[in-house]
């Protein structure tokens, strides 16, 4: 009589679960499990406990029916100053300031983690808060009676449309968003998805571990992206090419012939055409 056998699920299988469903898609802890790459035994469910004690500290001191601003108000000095968070000024690109458990444990990050920590709370305590990927430094939007309220996550300050606009003001240069391609300000201010939201990020990580030329670490960010964004196939490509470095030449090719399928018209599509014909040859496989 034979007998079944099942394979545990591996961490990418987890978080594959995670983010499969738009409907159902679990950020925060989604978010949890990004440490698992360099924490395998990391407890994520401990972690969210301690994020939702957090917000059960401060949800007790609320009445009932406290008003909205009295509750951000609340929020504010209890995250900022009781909690201590902050930015993490000393050390921004360190990559365990992408790790909750990191951040909660230091009471430093960057904006998104805190961003993360803060609408979750918030939420918890009646608020209806939404991140927004503004560009270069992400923020918390907060939808009050008397209008929206944009807070910056790493200092706590709130955000006057005046601050905004000097904010946004180099992005629209360097983009030519100026004149009469000038985009409203409202149009930077729009909630992002908890898929966009999760990879930014990632790609905050994969942009650390490929500068420090980190393969193992950034080849399992780029895991993750590649099952949060199975039709992105930049990072298809850009997994192929950390394959390569890692002298996985058929993995590489494998990802490097699918990128080409799909973007056959890709400004690098023939550069990478040259890659995956290098690494379908024998010999040792390194970019150069």
């Amino acid at each position: 009589m034979s007998s079944l056998r099942f394979e545990a699920p591996t961490l990418l299988d987890y978080f594959a679960a995670l983010v499969v469903d738009d409907q159902q898609f679990s950020l925060l802890e989604a978010a949890i499990t990004v440490a698992q790459d360099d924490e395998p035994t990391l407890d994520v469910q401990s972690v969210l406990s301690q994020i939702d004690q957090l917000a059960v500290t401060l949800k007790r001191r609320l009445a009932a029916d406290a008003s909205a601003m009295h509750r951000l108000r609340s929020l504010n000095h209890y995250f900022f100053r009781e909690l201590g968070f902050a930015g993490n000024v000393n050390d921004y690109y360190d990559a365990r300031n992408s790790q909750l458990q990191h951040v909660i444990a230091t009471r430093r990050g960057i904006p998104i983690t805190l961003a993360l920590l803060l609408i979750e709370i918030a939420q918890q305590i009646g608020l209806e808060a939404r991140p927004v990927a503004f560009p270069g430094h992400f923020l918390v939007k907060l939808k009050m009676p008397q209008g929206e309220v944009i807070i910056d996550p790493f200092t706590g300050q709130s955000l006057s449309r005046e601050d905004l606009e000097e904010r946004l003001a180099p992005y629209r240069l360097r983009q030519g968003l100026v004149g009469d391609f000038e985009v409203p300000l409202g149009m930077f201010l729009q909630a992002s998805s908890e898929r966009d939201v999760l990879a930014r990020l990632l790609r905050n990580l994969k942009e650390i571990h490929r500068t420090a030329e980190d393969w193992r670490r950034l080849l399992a960010v780029q895991q993750r992206l590649v099952v949060l964004l199975p039709q992105a196939w930049d990072e298809r490509r850009d997994r192929g090419l950390t394959w390569a470095e890692l002298g996985e030449r058929h993995a590489a090719a494998a990802d490097l012939a699918v990128y080409l399928e799909h973007q056959p018209e890709a400004a690098d599509a023939r550069a990478i055409v040259r890659r995956l014909d290098e690494l379908r040859q024998t010999g040792p496989s390194r970019l150069h």
